[in-house]
């Protein structure tokens, strides 16, 4: 076959991959956030918002919001309830604290509301937690990523910064990012995890009912995953340079497991 044939050939099979779409699977996984429908916040006002999580009876929702320059708002729509911002693109301020790209901030619950403004406009990730009596942290926490520093890990190319770890309920959001070709073990947590590409192309695997489902994420993706889920695997590998901001609400507990096998359902 010729060269142009060869490039027909993959042509076609990438076309015949798009549309398919992703795999099908009976949690959230695979999304990209572009796709999503817009949703009205009564908490803010004159926003642009992606649901890509909720919870209608404990107001729990996980959300990324397109902020217009000029916007004001504040935090305290939601009392009783935490709330975690990360600034994906752009810039915002939180009270007098400026957050740049990659800043942080978690408002535990029993804050007084804060002042948010953004005078360039800015995309944020903007995640609402359950009430949860567990928690022992009371004080703000607001940072700016880039200033952490990217921890090794267990696992080649794979490197971590914690921005929260509640030595209460364990609740935890961190970063991982991962080297081009560096590849994830089959892994599983007790807990339930959400995760965001912030950057890079990576592609992971599902394992449902003892079957792997592979789907590539580009920026914007996102998943919601149950406990005890098996994912990751040889084809779960990174094709450029990739970061994700994720979260647990619960402490979770991560084990290796040798191959995507059949369990009990765990969602």
């Amino acid at each position: 076959m010729t060269r142009t044939g060869i490039l027909c050939v993959s042509f076609a099979l990438v076309l015949a991959a798009c549309a398919s779409g992703p795999p099908k699977l009976p949690y959230p996984a695979f999304v990209q956030v572009d796709e999503l429908e817009d949703v009205f916040m009564a908490s803010l006002p004159g926003i642009r918002a992606k649901q890509m999580a909720g919870d209608p009876q404990t107001r729990r929702t996980s959300n990324r919001i397109d902020l217009p320059p000029g916007w004001n708002g504040t935090s305290g729509g939601s009392p009783g309830r935490s709330l975690e911002l990360f600034v994906v693109a752009g810039q915002m301020r939180v009270a007098d604290i400026e957050l740049p790209q990659g800043g942080y901030a978690f408002l535990p619950a029993g804050s007084l509301g804060f002042n948010l403004r953004s005078e360039e406009g800015a995309r944020i990730l903007y995640f609402l937690n359950d009430v949860d009596p567990e928690s022992v942290i009371r004080s703000p926490i607001i940072i700016d990523s880039a200033l952490l520093t990217w921890d090794g890990t267990e696992t080649s190319g794979v490197f971590l910064k914690e921005l929260r770890k509640d030595p209460g309920n364990g609740a935890r959001t961190w970063m991982i990012r991962i080297a081009p070709g560096a590849s994830l073990p089959w892994q599983k947590s007790s807990a339930v995890r959400e995760g965001y590409l912030l950057a890079g192309n990576y592609q992971h695997s599902e394992c449902v009912a003892g079957e792997t489902h592979t789907w590539q994420y580009l920026p914007g993706g996102y998943f919601y995953r149950p406990a005890d889920t098996i994912n990751g695997g040889p084809a779960s590998v990174a094709s450029s340079e990739s970061v994700w901001l994720l979260r647990e609400a619960r402490k979770g507990i991560q084990k290796t497991v040798p191959a995507c096998e059949v369990q009990s359902d765990p969602w």
